[in-house]
């Protein structure tokens, strides 16, 4: 397992490799990036968004993820595990969060890096201040990713 919180941009195609790096057990690898977006679909214009700046509780955060990944593991038979997520000022197009998982089989694969997004976007103790033309200001949690989470027998109060 591999949980990393860095400000740097991270290699995604270096990142698959080491996950797989020396395994012949490895069936499927899936993953998620995410991005910084310059808006919100249907809540403003694109451009509106100029940058994002992301915070976190050091050591409580890398904790909550490895906390999750062995949630993750409990569920589906998993052979590796990376979770890269990125903190600092972050602009449009950058890089933000890497969830990538190694298992014999795709669907353990795939089940296991969703729900590891669903997760993240709702537990991992981060938090998002988005520039917008109209100054700064702190994103609360939406009720959909709580909902996405609830999914998997999982309970938030995030969005309430």
């Amino acid at each position: 397992m591999t949980v990393r919180i860095q400000t740097a941009p991270f290699d995604q195609a270096a990142e698959l490799q080491a996950l797989r790096a020396g395994r012949h057990d490895v069936g499927a690898i899936a993953s998620f990036v995410g991005l910084c977006r310059d808006h919100h679909p249907g809540a403003c214009a694109p451009g509106h968004v100029q940058a994002m700046e992301l915070e976190h509780y050091p050591g409580m955060t890398e904790q909550a993820i490895q906390g999750m990944v062995a949630q993750a593991q409990a569920r589906w038979p998993l052979l590796g595990v990376t979770v890269i997520h990125r903190v600092g000022p972050l602009l449009p197009g950058d890089d933000i969060v890497l969830v990538a998982v190694a298992s014999a089989h795709r669907a353990a694969a795939f089940a296991a890096c969703e729900f590891l997004m669903d997760y993240l976007k709702t537990q991992a103790p981060f938090w998002k201040k988005e520039t917008t033309p109209e100054g700064g200001h702190w994103v609360d949690a939406r009720e959909s990713d709580d909902a996405a989470l609830r999914r998997w027998g999982v309970a938030s109060d995030n969005a309430a």
